[in-house]
């Protein structure tokens, strides 16, 4: 599968973790930046991996920030991304089985290495439920 993954600085260090992490499983991945701890701009990232999502360039993407909140809000603006927080693995599982998820965020200051592999693990095994979650998603897309 290939994973696009971004983050700003604050996640860098996590991020090259989940670079590594992926490739060790088996994963094909698109590092999008940033390459280094300056300061950046999370959305920046954030809509280079919703756009690879999106267009289908990659499978599916791993985002990081502090809070992880800041990447979620801004790669869910992309149309046909479903960014999810999993601030626990159980999240990661359910955002996949209930919300079809393409796009799994972490926060990089309160999510350890352990329940980043953890959720990643999970997000992976998992498959959209469809059924009753298919209408609910449906509902999702922009209005406007």
């Amino acid at each position: 599968m290939k994973i696009a993954v971004g983050s700003d600085h604050a996640g860098f260090e996590l991020k090259t973790y989940v670079v590594e992490w992926l490739r060790k499983n088996g994963h094909e991945v698109v590092d999008m930046g940033p390459f280094s701890e300056e300061s950046v701009d999370y959305p920046d990232y954030a809509r280079k991996v919703g756009e690879s999502v999106a267009e289908g360039s990659s499978n599916q993407g791993v985002l990081l920030c502090g809070t992880g909140i800041g990447v979620s809000i801004s790669a869910n603006k992309v149309k046909g991304v479903r960014a999810a927080l999993a601030c626990r693995p159980e999240f990661a599982t359910l955002a996949r089985e209930h919300n079809d998820a393409n796009v799994i965020c972490f926060s990089a200051r309160f999510t350890d290495r352990e329940t980043i592999a953890k959720s990643l693990e999970n997000w992976f095994a998992a498959s959209f439920e469809g059924g009753r979650h298919e209408r609910r998603v449906n509902k999702i897309e922009p209005c406007c």
